[in-house]
């Protein structure tokens, strides 16, 4: 007798994911490179760069947290609203300090806020979509940008 998974692969499981749980649009920015200005002789931050924008979705991976600090100092990546950004396979890997924003999501809420990667997106041998972990940058209610 067969199961109705079986036969499955590992790339089914993923087109099933991106299709049914990647609903929502984020889009993924990085620094772009510095602008001289030359009324000032400075060099500023050039517009950012669209790394990726494409189907995503993002989920808080526990609640607050509550972080010790030594000497009242915290810890470089002290996050206390930490969540999982979820892109396919197929999306570029975002770097530390990308900027993650949604554009498009079920929750009017979600639209507009951003979240800063804190470290590259993970990986591993048997994957079904990408893993990267951010942090929450704005806290606002409403649904527009």
């Amino acid at each position: 007798m067969s199961t109705p998974t079986e036969g499955l692969t590992l790339g089914g499981v993923s087109a099933i994911v991106e299709k049914k749980v990647l609903t929502s649009r984020i889009r993924i920015e990085r620094k772009g490179k510095p602008v001289f200005n030359p009324t000032t002789g400075q060099y500023e931050p050039g517009p950012p760069v669209v790394v990726y924008e494409g189907p995503g979705a993002l989920f808080p991976a526990d609640g607050p947290s509550v972080v010790l600090h030594l000497a009242g100092q915290a810890y470089v990546d002290d996050t206390r609203s930490r969540y999982r950004l979820l892109t396919p396979l197929s999306a570029p890997v975002a770097s530390r300090e990308d900027v993650v924003r949604v554009m498009e999501a079920a929750d009017p809420a979600a639209v507009g806020r951003t979240w800063r990667v804190l470290d590259i997106g993970e990986t591993a041998t048997l994957s079904v979509v990408r893993t990267t972990w951010i942090d929450q940058n704005t806290q606002r209610t409403g649904g527009t940008p």
